[in-house]
């Protein structure tokens, strides 16, 4: 059975528009920043802006040279930190060699950390504080999991990858008391002994490698619960772009031995713009509880 992150994606954003549609004097608010002219970047970004006008929500957006020092981007940052008309503050990675990623992260009011990257919002995460931002992909997968009735309690969780945009926080998530937590969890990476045979014995599998087709169906345990967070290019002659989208996952012959999977694309992508999105109006809400006549349940 295939996990339709897609429609879900939409459904929430059908409640987020419900929501902006009730506010009278001013809307939330996302500010993105794209260094360079990385053609996926320039995607994920013009997907993320057009999402928010769909939803009600305002976006703007900079694009700065790849070669902007980074002092310059700090400036920026510090610009958009003290604009009351800024909820969310999102810098699109990957950066240029010559920025520091953790200085840039780091620079982010953690108030409008809508990325939930700040060390204040991940700290907050390890103590199972709801005040912070979780990670936008690893809350989707969450919240696309018990909207699936897929529940984690005492299930054995394996995540495959240990990047601190999905691995680390998601075990983190997964480990949590109470619900959508209490989960045992492995995670298991390039140097991990045993990974084919730790993998199988997962009853819910999370792959976030990057590596086009690196789950294959001997890896996959019967009736297991498979999210494949890989975005990959890979060519293809028979596509007019040249290429096409494919997971982390051998999709084809891990789907005959698991329970459901998630397709890509339509899966965990979309979740996480939706999440991003949730955050967006999360701040919003918590920064101008004066403006809000509705409340939104945020996740």
């Amino acid at each position: 059975m295939i996990i339709d992150g897609k429609s879900l994606s939409k459904e929430i954003q059908r409640e987020i528009a419900r929501f902006t549609s009730s506010l009278t004097d001013r809307r939330p608010c996302l500010a993105v920043i794209l260094v360079g002219n990385d053609p996926a970047s320039e995607i994920y970004v013009n997907t993320k802006t057009k999402t928010c006008a769909k939803t009600g929500i305002l976006s703007v957006k900079d694009n700065l040279p790849s070669h902007v020092s980074e002092e310059i981007l700090l400036q920026k940052i510090d610009e958009l930190n003290r604009n009351p008309l800024i909820d969310g503050i999102l810098v699109q990675a990957p950066l240029p060699s010559h920025i520091n990623t953790n200085k840039i992260n780091f620079a982010i009011s953690p108030e409008k950390d809508v990325d939930g990257f700040h060390p204040v919002n991940l700290g907050k995460l390890m103590l199972n504080d709801d005040s912070g931002f979780i990670p936008c992909t690893p809350l989707g997968i969450r919240v696309m999991l018990a909207k699936n009735n897929i529940s984690v309690k005492g299930k054995h969780v394996v995540i495959v990858g240990r990047s601190v945009i999905v691995g680390k926080p998601m075990a983190s998530l997964l480990l949590q008391k109470g619900e959508g937590g209490d989960a045992t969890v492995t995670v298991v990476h390039k140097h991990t002994p045993d990974l084919e045979q730790i993998c199988r014995e997962a009853d819910i599998l999370i792959s976030a490698t990057g590596m086009p087709g690196f789950i294959k169906g001997s890896m996959v345990k019967q009736g297991a619960v498979v999210i494949d967070v890989g975005i990959n290019r890979v060519p293809c002659p028979d596509d007019v772009r040249g290429y096409k989208i494919v997971g982390d996952v051998d999709f084809d012959a891990v789907k005959e031995k698991c329970s459901l999977i998630t397709p890509v694309p339509g899966g965990v992508g979309p979740m996480t713009i939706a999440m991003l999105l949730n955050n967006t109006v999360k701040s919003f809400t918590r920064r101008r509880p004066d403006l809000c006549k509705n409340t939104f349940s945020c996740y």
